[in-house]
């Protein structure tokens, strides 16, 4: 089936279908591709007053003399109204083409269920168009904006309405002639569209503007402009496209912020299609609005089940554009299903290893000319994991080649804490790598970048306690981001980037800053590449980019996905502080002395998920302060 939905195939005042934005022309290859060659199709119309014969004839009359002088031969056209109902199920079946007619949306509504014209075109393989009223009553959950006189004051009047679910765009067509219309003394669009308008997304477009719906991909055609939220702004100009991509999003529920990305990228036109491991009605109510739809399976980390789960959306919804997590843990897996179902905007698997392994990183570092660590990785055996500590001296630390986060790691400081690492490690010793023990001050890079490999967005985190130590000591955590990306850092966040041919990604880059003079690596204050993570940083870092630059990174990626660029704009610059506190250390400072001290300051004050504390702490406060003593001041009295 091809769906075509109009405010009228004309443009305004014209009896013939416009050849605007190919309109015309996509329309008779629709047409001849269901047909077949030579035939002339045959053509139903579906009446919007089904009981008014002067106007029904009106339209069948009009309709019929526009096909006919837009080049289009017909074997024959016939309008469906209450006289011929009782053969709708036949007359259905004999269609080529079906044409909704415009006029008074319940009205047709109420139509279109009484003769089961719903459940009569499931499987229907040929081209429907749509025309004002019957465009808006082609949605699953249809906008009846009042039109006539005495709606807008009715109490009893029903703005929505369930209707053939055929597309899940809704419309308010004729926008030339009713942007500055009035119903009961309201104005439609500022009075009564606009409030409407939370938590749903209504597009406006002159008449000869179009959505095409074909394999379940929508694509809007023309000038037009999408009112959400209770404004409107232009999505599409003439003769350019908008298309509402298919974006799958795995594991939007955790972490619980996570729903922001699903929330920026539905407000942008996308279809957000998630998959998780929890039943739909466990699942937040922001996060149920800012989906399309939903799959659940059983586990996550069952291939099977995720491959299933991919592959229904795309029956489905039609070609899939993007699948995304944004969460370290399924990046493998994310590029697997990518490489699976041909999806080419993120890594895939032939790629994944590059930033999964802690040693083929080195080999990109190397060709971006970042200088890092050396390393060796545990495979190679103890006598040259020996021999290579003899070179770099102690400390050494040990670490997986393929982990997140701190699990697994390990720092040792002699000769008798590497043979003890290498007794207990005897047979999973190819799991690691062995690197030299840098010191110096833990910063990210953190960025947003566009498929040019251009950064959309910057930040820079500093982190004064390895996540290491904080873990390994069950320590406060204790970090800090920045009011701005030092020049070096960005230059090499960036080289770094470049150097992995990563693009259309959120990334998350650490270095150490040396603390002194180290040979083959660089002078005190440069930066050397310890680790890259080709997703957002963890925990509530992304929020606290949020407060330091009063922006929305959650949308800024949006941006990226739909429009591959930023449409949210950067405000005043903050210092940031986060301290996470341990549930089994006593305070000095109790909770409500932090708020009473830091009050009008404080962005957030939350208990930290489980999974998070071992990182994070137990319990978290982020405060915006405008200088760096400020927050030096903050950490103390908060973890004394």
């Amino acid at each position: 089936m091809v769906l075509y939905l109009t405010g009228s195939p004309t443009r305004f005042g014209e009896d013939h279908f416009t050849e605007d934005n190919g309109f015309l022309a996509d329309v008779k290859a629709s047409l001849a591709r269901v047909t077949g060659p030579g035939r002339k199709p045959h053509v139903l119309l579906i009446s919007a007053a089904p009981d008014d014969k002067g106007f029904t004839d009106s339209v069948e009359k009009g309709m019929s003399l526009c096909i006919h002088r837009s080049g289009i031969e017909t074997e024959r056209i016939v309008m469906l109204d209450r006289s011929n109902a009782s053969k709708t199920a036949e007359l259905v079946a004999w269609a080529h083409w079906i044409v909704m007619c415009g006029g008074h949306v319940p009205t047709q509504n109420r139509f279109i269920h009484e003769i089961g014209l719903k459940e009569l075109l499931k499987g229907f393989d040929g081209v429907i168009m749509g025309c004002s009223a019957g465009s808006m009553n082609c949605a699953d959950l249809v906008y009846s904006h009042p039109e006539m006189p005495g709606e807008a004051v009715d109490p009893t009047y029903k703005r929505w309405l369930r209707g053939l679910g055929l597309t899940d765009i809704q419309l308010i067509p004729h926008m030339e002639q009713v942007r500055y219309a009035t119903v009961d003394g309201l104005r439609l669009f500022e009075d009564i569209a606009f409030p409407d308008s939370w938590g749903h997304r209504f597009y406006t477009f002159r008449d000869g503007g179009y959505v095409k719906v074909e394999n379940g991909r929508s694509t809007l055609y023309g000038e037009a402009f999408e009112i959400t939220r209770g404004a409107m702004r232009r999505v599409s100009e003439e003769n350019k496209t908008y298309s509402f991509m298919n974006l799958i999003f795995i594991s939007p529920h955790f972490p619980d912020t996570y729903w922001h990305f699903c929330a920026g990228a539905k407000a942008n036109g996308i279809n957000v299609l998630a998959i998780a491991d929890q039943p739909y009605e466990n699942l937040s109510w922001e996060l149920k609005q800012s989906i399309s739809d939903y799959y659940m399976v059983r586990n996550l980390e069952d291939y099977g089940e995720m491959y299933r789960a991919v592959a229904w959306f795309a029956h489905k919804w039609g070609k899939i554009d993007w699948i995304e997590s944004n969460n370290e843990w399924w990046l493998e897996q994310d590029a697997r299903l990518r490489t699976d179902f041909n999806v080419t905007t993120g890594i895939k698997t032939d790629h994944i290893a590059a930033i999964k392994n802690k040693s083929e990183m080195k080999k990109y570092y190397a060709l971006g000319g970042i200088p890092t660590a050396r390393q060796i990785k545990g495979a190679e055996g103890p006598a040259k994991i020996r021999a290579f500590v003899k070179k770099t001296g102690y400390p050494v630390i040990a670490k997986p080649d393929n982990g997140m986060g701190a699990g697994g790691t390990t720092k040792m400081c002699s000769a008798a804490d590497l043979e003890q690492w290498l007794e207990h490690h005897a047979k999973d010793m190819g799991y690691y790598v062995i690197e030299e023990f840098i010191t110096g001050l833990l910063v990210s890079y953190d960025a947003i970048f566009n498929s040019k490999g251009e950064a959309i967005f910057e930040n820079n985190t500093v982190f004064p306690t390895p996540v290491m130590e904080i873990v390994h000591g069950n320590l406060d955590c204790c970090y800090w981001t920045n009011k701005t990306v030092p020049a070096k850092l960005s230059d090499i966040g960036r080289r770094t980037v470049n150097a992995f041919g990563i693009k259309s990604r959120y990334v998350h880059l650490e270095f150490f800053q040396l603390d002194r003079d180290r040979e083959g690596l660089g002078k005190k204050g440069d930066y050397v590449g310890l680790e890259v993570n080709m997703r957002p940083p963890g925990g509530y870092t992304p929020d606290m980019m949020n407060f330091a630059h009063n922006t929305d990174v959650y949308q800024i990626w949006a941006d990226m996905v739909a429009f591959d660029e930023s449409r949210k704009p950067l405000g005043e610059s903050s210092y940031i502080g986060y301290v996470g506190r341990r549930d089994n250390h006593q305070y000095k400072h109790s909770h409500q002395d932090i708020l009473d001290k830091y009050g009008q300051d404080v962005c957030m004050a939350s208990r930290v998920p489980y999974a998070l504390s071992d990182d994070l702490g137990d319990n978290c406060y982020i405060v915006r302060l405008q200088k760096k003593a400020d927050i030096d001041a903050f950490f103390k009295f908060a973890t004394d």
